[in-house]
Order: C-alpha cells, then sequence, then structure tokens
C-alpha cells in the first residue's frame, strides 16, 4: 500500500540552506563526502527488518543516486535509549572524528519536553555546528504515533535559533495516523518504532526536503551565519565523558572492564564493574555538572549504588541497577549536579546494597562532566 502524506507540511523550519547546497555542489563535483547521523533507535534502525532499510541508510542511499559521481561513507552513530545529554558527550569520538559534511540529528523522542534537554541539545547542535568541517546540519524530529508526543517544541527553539533545517514527523506522518488514512500498525508495531515501511515514509520527508534544495540549488542564499549567542546556560556543549581507557579512578573493589567493545552499540563496555557492598570508586573532575552512566538490567536481582558529591550526603543519588522492563538493558544517565561551580569535584561511588543472588555486577559505565 502507498501511503499519501504531506511532505511539505514536514518542512518544520527551512533554516539557512547555505552549507546544504554547497555540500551539494561538492557532490556533484564528484568529491569523497562522510554521511553521518547521530541520534536513539530510530536512527539506529531499531525494528528495520535490515540495517540497509532504515531512515538513515536511505538517505546515504538518496545521496548515492542523486550524486553519482561522489563517493560517500556511511557513519551511523545511533544508539538506542540515549538522549542529547549523552550524544553531546560522545558525539567527538562517535561522530566528529569521522569529519562528517553532512550530519543530522534526531533526539525528539529520546529527551524529555523540559528546559534540561533543551540545554542539553543546544549543547549538541552547537558542538556539531562549531566542529571543524563545518558540516551541513539537519535536524529531524521523530514522534510517538499514539499521542504525537515528542520534543519538538524545544528542540526547534533550538533549530530556529541557528537557522537549522528541521524536518518534523509530527506534521507530516502523524497527522495521517490520526485521520486513520495510515493505520498506526502498519508503520510501527509499537507506536514509536517504525518498521522497514515506516522508516521508507521518515526518509521520504527527509529525501522531500533535500530534493527541493537541490532544485533550489543555484539560487542565492545567505552566507551560513556564524555560531549565534547561546538561548540556555550552555554547559553541556563541552561535556566529558571519563571510561577506563582515558582516566584511572581511585578504585577500591570496583574492576576495569577490558573486554573488547564491537562498536558503539555494544555499550556496556570501557567502564568498571563491583560486586562486594561497600567497594568503592572515586574521581576528581573539573566541571560545573556531574552525571553518571551505568547499566540498568532486566536480570534481577542487581546491586545498588550511592553517588556522593563532594562529600555531601544529603543530597547522595542512588543508582539501581534493577530494571522493570522487558525490553533489555538500559544505559541509563542520571544527572547527579548541574550548574554548579565550575572547579575540581570528588564524585564518589560505592555499592550500598547487593544481593546473595545477584544475577550481574554492577556495572558503571562512565561519569561525564559537563563544562
Amino acid at each position: 500500500m502507498e501511503f499519501q502524506i504531506n511532505k511539505e507540511n514536514g518542512i518544520a523550519n527551512r533554516g539557512n540552506l547555505d552549507r546544504l547546497k554547497k555540500l551539494m555542489k561538492r557532490a556533484q563535483a564528484g568529491e569523497s563526502l562522510t554521511l553521518g547521523f547521530l541520534g536513539g533507535s530510530i536512527t539506529q534502525g531499531c525494528l528495520a527488518s535490515s540495517p540497509n532499510l532504515c531512515y538513515a541508510y536511505r538517505i546515504y542511499e538518496w545521496w548515492c543516486k542523486t550524486f553519482p559521481d561522489a563517493k560517500f561513507t556511511y557513519v551511523n552513530a545511533g544508539i538506542g535509549a540515549t538522549n542529547s545529554q549523552l550524544g553531546v558527550a560522545r558525539a567527538d569520538m562517535d561522530l566528529l572524528s569521522k569529519k562528517p559534511d553532512f550530519v543530522i540529528t534526531e533526539f525528539s523522542v529520546n529527551d524529555e519536553p523540559e528546559e534540561h534537554f533543551k540545554e542539553t541539545y543546544e549543547g549538541l547542535i552547537r558542538k556539531v555546528y562549531a566542529s571543524e568541517t563545518k558540516p551541513a546540519l539537519l535536524i529531524v524530529h521523530n514522534v510517538y504515533y499514539h499521542n504525537g508526543g515528542n520534543t519538538q517544541l524545544y528542540h526547534s527553539c533550538v533549530g530556529r535559533h541557528y537557522q537549522i533545517p528541521c524536518i518534523s514527523m509530527q506534521s507530516s506522518i502523524y497527522p495521517e495516523v490520526v485521520s486513520g488514512r495510515i493505520p498506526n500498525r502498519e508503520i510501527t508495531s509499537d507506536d514509536l518504532h517504525p518498521n522497514d515501511k515506516g522508516h521508507e515514509l521518515v526518509a521520504s520527508v527527509i529525501t522531500h526536503f533535500l530534493d527541493k534544495v537541490l532544485g533550489e540549488i543555484d539560487s542565492p542564499e545567505e552566507p551560513a551565519p556564524e555560531l549565534a549567542a547561546p538561548i540556555t546556560p550552555n554547559t553541556y556543549e563541552d561535556s566529558t565523558r571519563y571510561q577506563n581507557y582515558n582516566y584511572e579512578p581511585v578504585s577500591d573493589g570496583f574492576t576495569k572492564d577490558t573486554s573488547e567493545q564491537r562498536d558503539i552499540t555494544d555499550c556496556f563496555k570501557n567502564g568498571w564493574t563491583a560486586t562486594e557492598q561497600g567497594a568503592k570508586i572515586t574521581f576528581e573532575i573539573e566541571a560545573k555538572g556531574i552525571s553518571v552512566q551505568y547499566r540498568k538490567s532486566v536480570n534481577q536481582p542487581a546491586p545498588i549504588a550511592e553517588v556522593v558529591v563532594d562529600g555531601d550526603t544529603e543530597h547522595a543519588v542512588l543508582l539501581d541497577a534493577n530494571f522493570d522492563e522487558t525490553w533489555g538493558d538500559k544505559l541509563e544517565l542520571d544527572t547527579i549536579t548541574e550548574h554548579g561551580e565550575l572547579k575540581k569535584h570528588k564524585v564518589e561511588i560505592t555499592l550500598v546494597q547487593t544481593h546473595a543472588d545477584d544475577v550481574v555486577p554492577f556495572y558503571l559505565v562512565s561519569v561525564i562532566g559537563a563544562k
């Protein structure tokens, strides 16, 4: 069945097209270019029957077919169940190190609709936009198909401020689901992750915009703007992720995980494990804000840890590794402090509860410092 959607309505913000038009001209000239995609499970390709059928790969195919003389490298940096707070911390290693010329960011169903994620998303957009290769940047807003929910209101504020094009499934595909013209189970089995047909629809909304830009490629465009002043406190743009390959904490009972990581989606790697109550690991990092990343496991019981910053036990935060879901283990990220003083902070993580029949150890993936 061929579904009809209003793809023009999907253009939530036209933005400045200078970088994108220049990139298309480079592609016409036959250059070698890198296409990068940073997001959550939809970008990763969850529920697509093959990695080559997810929306991101379909966008890569559009570039290959449209510009046959160019050579394109595909970088999919999507990781399921992750948000832009982690995205900005991992962008350098997982995406920008590949020197992308074109980037899609997609976190509108991973971030919550609140000011915190407006700030983390702004940090990500600023980091990518100002990166070495000055990539053409495109924001994609996916949506929950049962209620239309997403973080578009907050993310689009960032997009408009920096004149970044924004493409929305909330205003293109979702209205057809509400009307009944597209039965939701035809495009998604869980009202979030597209199936093959859903990924095809998402890609078609994006390629409609790309086709439109290509048709205007010779029309005059204002030069791409310089990076504007931030609209949030912007303490996440400069985020450092501390893992066992770039930081040596003081450890008493935590063991470094030296097993090899297959790829970025093999996410419970490069951290530390502990099983005994009272085990402690201590970091000293310079930051304004601290977050801790650990594994929440469906295999229960699992240990519980506590994190204390600068000895402030009154505001200790529990890290409960027990996950009350069935879809799999989750890469959890808890914000411990935010918008504090930029100085060296002492971060202590201690196992405070274990069980004789714990199925898995406590797995500390990383500590993240935001400036």
